[in-house]
Parts: structure tokens; sequence; C-alpha cells
């Protein structure tokens, strides 16, 4: 079989949405060439290793690439693709370039390289995010492990607004907690509150894609018993009090949910909310003050911002 390789230059700020509507599009999996990957200083204190080349990105931009079957429906595929990613702005959401290219590549090609650019990486004091073909020895008797297959959809687990997440969940969720993930994806952040000692999580998503892809992963990582994943539009039905609510999703769509949060997070529990953009932050901070809300923390990786309220 073959297939299309599509890329579009974009920003940083637009890569979230865009790989959304890829993957709404068909596509297994994302590729993401930030240049700026190669400049940037890294703090080693998780023990990152980074094997990057610099022909694999681009000079400016960033580019968003994914695998899509060559077919008679790809020309109409392609463009659905575009116009969704032209209605973006509409959200205000910056498309710099905007430029998209396609690329016939063999499966055998495809199959395998995409690869090269995921491999275990740990992305706090206790996690490490493992591709499921890779073998990987835990380096202490407390790390925590995720296995993620990335071909399946959502990327790998590692971009800044999931580590975040994960990062703010390793400094809120205590053992029997109850927990609800919004626009749980690929089921990363519930499996990460399930290894911490939860006792129930909530995966809620409106795409039964990704209802079905958390599922297998929640397996994978054997914590379907903790979590439950179910397709919902964001808070809506959701009952009881909550420890945490936990969010990642983009700006506009967590300001739609501010005040269910409100409701359901109990006395001292926590409302977690990233994949908010740096510019964007105090839009999302009046928000959640204003739904009563106090801020207790704000976590910043790159350009992007994670924002820790109690109740």
């Amino acid at each position: 079989m073959k297939w299309s390789e599509i890329g579009i230059l974009t920003t940083n700020e637009a890569v979230e949405p865009i790989s959304n509507i890829l993957h709404e599009a068909g596509a297994s999996g994302v590729v993401i060439e930030d240049p700026l990957d190669l400049v940037k200083e890294r703090e080693d204190q998780f023990g990152e290793i980074y094997q990057l080349n610099p022909e694999d990105y681009p000079e400016e931009g960033v580019i968003v690439k994914a695998y899509l079957p060559v077919n008679s429906f790809l020309g109409e595929t392609v463009d659905e693709i575009k116009l969704a990613i032209n209605q973006l702005s509409a959200y205000n959401i910056d498309l710099g370039e905007n430029k998209v290219s396609l690329n016939e590549v063999h499966e055998e090609e495809w199959a395998t390289a995409w690869k090269k650019y995921y491999n275990p990486v740990k992305i706090s004091e206790k996690f490490t995010i493992v591709p499921t073909w890779e073998e990987y020895t835990p380096v202490s008797s407390d790390e925590l492990i995720i296995e993620l297959d990335p071909g399946m959809a959502f990327g790998t687990g590692t971009h800044p607004t999931t580590v975040l997440c994960i990062q703010a969940l390793e400094r809120t969720v205590k053992s029997g907690d109850r927990i609800v993930d919004v626009g749980t994806g690929s089921g990363v952040l519930s499996i990460a509150a399930a290894k911490l000692g939860a006792e129930k999580v909530e995966a809620l998503d409106l795409d039964e894609v990704a209802v079905h892809v958390a599922r297998e992963n929640a397996e994978l990582n054997k914590v379907q018993d903790v979590v439950d994943i179910r397709q919902n539009n964001l808070l809506e039905g959701v009952e009881g009090e909550k420890d945490i609510v936990v969010a990642n999703i983009l700006a506009e769509v967590i300001l739609r949910f501010v005040d269910d949060a409100k409701k359901i997070v109990k006395k001292d529990g926590y409302f977690i909310s990233s994949g908010i953009i740096e510019q964007k932050k105090d839009v999302v901070k009046d928000a959640i003050l204003k739904a009563g809300f106090t801020i207790e923390e704000t976590i910043v990786m790159e350009d992007w911002v994670a924002i820790i309220a109690k109740n």
C-alpha cells in the first residue's frame, strides 16, 4: 500500500489543534518537527537523552506531519484538512505560514520511519513514557512507567502540555482520590492518575476513536479497573464531588466548563488545566478566579502553561 505524507508548516500554538484535525481525518499518529528542539537547553534532572538531526527540521516555524492512505478519497480528505485548519483562525489561533505539502511514501517506509522520533523519555520525578516496542528497565524502584503506542493516535505523550499536567498530578493526587480527566485523548493523564493511587478516574472524550484508544492504553498499562473511559461532552452529566478535575485541552474550550468544574470539585480539591499557550494564560486565569477557585501554582514549559487551582 502507498501512503501520502502530509506536512503542515505552522506555529507552536497551532500544533495541538492541527494534530487533532489530522487524527480526525484518519491519521494514526503525528510527527512534530520544531527547530527550537535543536537549540533549547534541556534540564538533565530526569536523565533525558536526545538525539536530533538538524536535517529533519524546518528553518522556521513548526512542521506537523501525518500519514494518510493513498486512495480515491485522498484529494477530498486533504481539502477537508486544509479547510478545518483555516477555520482555526476563528479561534484567534496563529497559523503562521500554514503551508501544506504532500509526499508519497511506501508502507514499509511509513511503518518504521516515524519511530525514530520516539524513545523512552523520563518526563518527571516519577514517570517515564515508554513506547511499546522498546525494552526499558526502570532505574529506580519508585519509577512509574506509562506504555504508549503513538501509532494508534494522539502522539507520544511527551508534548509539553501533557508533561505539565502529569507533573501537576504528581503534586496533587492522593491515594483514594476520585478524578475526572476532561478530553482524555490517549488516556495518558488518567493512566498517570491511576498509577499515582487514585481510586477512580473518569476519562471523558467526545471523540469515539479517542475512547477506543484510551481503553486500549488503559488495558496496556493494567489500570482498566480504575479508569472508566466513556464518550462525553466536557463535564455534561458528571455527578458527585471530585477531588481533581484535570483538562489538557485548548484554552477556548477550558473557558466553556470552568463553572461546571467549580460545581463538582470538592472543598480543597483541585482544577488542573493545560493546553494553554502563554498569550492566553491571563484570560484563563481570570475565568478560573471568577469561578471561585484560588490559583495555587502556574507551571510553564517552553510557551505552554498549566494552572493548578484549588477550590
